[in-house]
């Protein structure tokens, strides 16, 4: 073998050496037939990129083909896009976590997928639109997601199909955060913020990383190239400057008889955006300064004069700046310095030391003196103020020369907004993980409800009224009846239940909860009702709004009887709120629409400010033990939120600054479409009374929900075919099975439901498919975009599959 390869890589060469011999006596035949040198070369270079062509293609030919690709590697994967700055997760059809970096899990967490991340309602429906471009295009891009307000963070977002076969996708966010120059956007140096500097004897210029001018003041210009219309730009900094013996810093142009420069460096680049922004955006301030430093080294008048004007100009920028001497002195700081320390009208502390915790004093005092004995350096370091001891903060220490006696420049970021930021960020995420907790206890415990209400049912059947065990079955059904509220109440606080919106006026929904009301507050309370006018129509479940009412009344009650004689007023109004009213709140978190308000007041002498963070997390209460589950306010919340609304809570003051009562605030957008008119009830058929029969594929991974739901069926007569997942459903319309109906569960190991139907519709495209799920009907019906589908909430009874099955076969056989 290994000598007819040798043949076989010997011939190729052979050739080459032939046609080569070829090409060269074709050459000089054509010169002496056409005389012509020129047209020889380029034949022959011609028949040479021929031969070059035809050799590249017979090795490619020749080559081994490689074998199979080899089932995927993900710890190579993960590797792979592990990409500072940019978060890179991988999901399958199922918009399930494949594989993230760690970027990704920091900005989002580990259980979330996109599109399904903790962001705002608009951001889910924008990441649910790139999804879905990206599957049917191969990929699709979004250039801003979230963002829309100040200090909140914004990515630009994009999806890519991939895999063997295109089944998964990969989503990549690259954070875009504000730059610390967007700050200093409105001090232009070129403009008038730059000559009202240079009047006071300091010169101002924009430089890159590279040391590179991008732009100067007028009087920069003129100093240092004799043209106050000179840009500049593009050149070297320092080639305008020079240093005598003594390191003092001066104007080239202006030679020996010009004034000693004070350079003050101040670099417009976070250290945390190292990696939101490109290298050409980190640039930096540089100001020259008059020093006027006198014989000896000491301070004349004019160097008093240019301290002040460094003073006037550090006051006015953005950015907290103090200075000390070299012993670490403060001699001053600007307001913003002031704000960050949280000294504002109580001035600076002696040393800078008196700023920090105990076990930073040292390392702050020894940092100050050495960069204010040594040369000019500067560096960063991490300490904790005692004004907030738990949030570390970065200070910028810079040596500052040229004033006659050496200095030290301290700056400090004001960093209050920026913490808050991050508190609201944590307690969304958390709120985000308990959400999710709660939707998923509550979808696997109503596997286990339906299970017991359907037998409870089953073996009421063969009980009657009067039987030693009827009363039992009963209670046991009545049980299990309150733990389906109870989970009712932890899908609504995570958003998960069902709804069933209707158009509604909102006054209608407090007058058929204001009788339950008056009984639930006795007699000692006062109850008052107030209605504004011309009230617009809203979109909510009437049910789950009456809910909400209810849960703020009896909260508003617990109030007032918990303080004082327990004797109060609860009002309950309606007011109108136009768009205007919402742009003159300037809220950052109400948007600018035509709302219909509710607002719920009581006189119990208000929330306790340490309260007011945590008032709608679920489990949260300040009543005594045994008297409060902490999910009343906390359902108010998830409702309202998937109706589309806000819920807000503060306290009403009174005299003295004193809180007299609380007050909750519902913000409904108002329905802007046609309001339907109530149709006149005309009696049809009961589902129950249709007895058409029919054959039915249940599919169910739950042994005993399959159980329950295949007695319950057959006793109403159809005939019922059970398959544990939706491989095997699949697999009994493939092998040629005929049904009428599709019972499926949403959720099951390997194949689901979704996937399972659609499978099934590509053979039997008018095949009517019932999904049972404990999550919500609405978030299910935009995951799954499957046309003649119909909905069964778990838990369910053995009346409600019957009657359900039975509605769905009668509309089918009507068609």
């Amino acid at each position: 073998m290994k000598a007819i390869e040798g043949e076989a890589g010997r011939q190729p060469i052979m050739l080459m050496g032939g046609l080569g011999l070829a090409m060269f006596v074709s050459a000089v035949l054509l010169w002496f037939a056409s005389g012509e040198i020129v047209l020889a070369a380029a034949f022959t270079l011609a028949l040479a990129v021929l031969v070059s062509g035809a050799f590249v293609l017979d090795r490619m030919r020749a080559q081994p083909q490689s074998d199979a690709p080899s089932s995927p590697d993900w710890s190579v994967t993960f590797a792979a896009i592990e990409q500072p700055g940019i978060g890179v997760a991988i999901t399958d059809r199922a918009n399930r976590l494949t594989c993230a970096n760690s970027e990704f899990v920091e900005w989002f967490g580990a259980a979330s997928a996109p599109p399904n991340l903790p962001l705002e309602r608009s951001a889910f429906e924008a990441l649910t639109k790139v999804a879905r471009e990206a599957w049917r295009d191969g990929s699709a891009r979004l250039e801003n997601l979230g963002g829309g307000e100040e200090d909140m963070p914004s990515w630009a977002v994009s999806a890519e199909r991939a895999g063997r076969g295109e089944d998964h996708l990969v989503w990549r966010f690259r954070r875009i955060e504000p730059k610390l120059i967007d700050a200093l956007a409105s001090y232009d140096v070129t403009g008038p913020f730059g000559r009202i500097l240079s009047r006071s004897g300091i010169e101002s210029a924009i430089t890159s990383p590279e040391g590179l001018i991008k732009s100067v003041s007028a009087g920069f210009a003129e100093r240092a190239a004799g043209d106050p219309a000179a840009t500049l730009a593009g050149q070297d900094f320092v080639s305008f400057l020079r240093s005598d013996d003594r390191d003092r810093i001066f104007f080239s142009r202006e030679g020996r008889g010009g004034t000693p420069q004070t350079l003050i460096h101040i670099p417009l680049e976070d250290p945390r955006e190292k990696y939101a922004s490109g290298p050409d955006e980190a640039q930096s301030l540089m100001l020259l300064v008059d020093s006027g430093v006198g014989i000896g080294g000491g301070w004349d008048g004019s160097s008093q004069a240019g301290v002040a004007q460094l003073e006037a100009l550090l006051g006015q920028l953005p950015l907290g700046l103090a200075m000390t001497d070299r012993d670490g002195r403060f001699l001053f700081g600007n307001d913003a310095f002031l704000r960050s320390i949280e000294r504002e009208g109580r001035g600076l502390p002696a040393f800078p030391t008196d700023l920090v915790v105990r076990e930073d004093k040292a390392a702050l005092s020894d940092a100050v003196r050495r960069h204010g004995r040594g040369p000019a350096t500067s560096g960063n370091m991490a300490l904790r103020l005692t004004t907030n001891p738990e949030e570390p903060v970065s200070m910028g220490i810079a040596g500052v020369r040229g004033l006659g006696e050496p200095a030290v420049l301290l700056s400090l970021s004001d960093s209050h907004e920026e913490t808050q930021l991050k508190r609201q960020v944590a307690q969304a995420t958390k709120m985000q993980a308990v959400g999710q907790l709660a939707g998923g206890v509550a979808h696997d415990f109503n596997n286990v409800l339906t299970a017991i209400i359907g037998t409870c049912d089953l073996m009421l059947l063969r009980h009657t009224p009067g039987d030693s065990d009827y009363d039992d079955i009963q209670q046991i059904r009545a049980n299990s009846n309150r733990a389906a509220s109870l989970t009712r109440q932890l899908l609504a606080f995570s958003r998960q239940q069902t709804l069933r919106p209707e158009i509604l006026q909102l006054p209608d929904v407090v007058s058929e909860v204001g009788p339950l009301i008056k009984r639930l507050l006795g007699s000692r309370i006062e109850y008052v009702v107030q209605h504004d006018r011309d009230l617009g129509p809203v979109r909510a479940d009437p049910q789950q709004l009456e809910q909400v009412i209810m849960n703020l009344a009896v909260n508003a009650r617990d109030a007032i009887q918990s303080s004082g004689d327990g004797s109060g007023r609860i009002s309950l109004s309606t007011r109108r709120v136009t768009v205007r009213d919402v742009e003159k709140m300037g809220s950052d978190i109400l948007p600018a629409a035509d709302y219909t308000v509710l607002v719920v007041q009581d006189t119990g002498g208000g929330i306790p400010a340490e309260a007011l963070p945590k008032l709608f997390e679920p489990f949260f209460t300040t009543k005594e033990q045994g008297k409060g589950t902490g999910l009343g306010l906390s359902t108010a919340y998830g409702i309202v939120k998937q109706s589309g609304g806000f819920i807000f809570a503060d306290n009403i003051d009174g005299q003295k600054g004193r809180a007299t009562g609380a007050r909750f605030t519902v913000y409904l957008p108002v329905h802007k479409g046609e309001v339907p008119q109530k149709p006149v009830e005309v009696p049809v058929e009961q589902s129950s009374e249709w007895s058409g029969g029919g054959r039915v594929l249940l599919v169910e991974d739950e042994d005993m929900v399959r159980a329950v739901a295949e007695r319950a069926l057959s006793r109403a007569g159809y005939s019922v075919t059970c398959c544990s997942d939706g491989e095997e459903g699949l697999a009994e319309i493939e092998n040629g099975g005929e049904f009428d109906l599709v019972v499926s569960d949403v959720v099951m190991p390997g194949m689901d439901g979704p996937a399972m139907a659609r499978g099934i519709r590509k053979l039997l495209p008018d095949l009517p498919v019932l999904f049972m799920s404990g999550y919500a009907e609405e978030q299910l019906r935009k995951d799954i975009d499957i046309p003649n589908m119909h909905f069964l909430a778990k838990p369910f009874s053995v009346q409600q599959i019957g009657d359900r099955v039975a509605e769905v076969m009668r509309k089918a056989s009507a068609k």
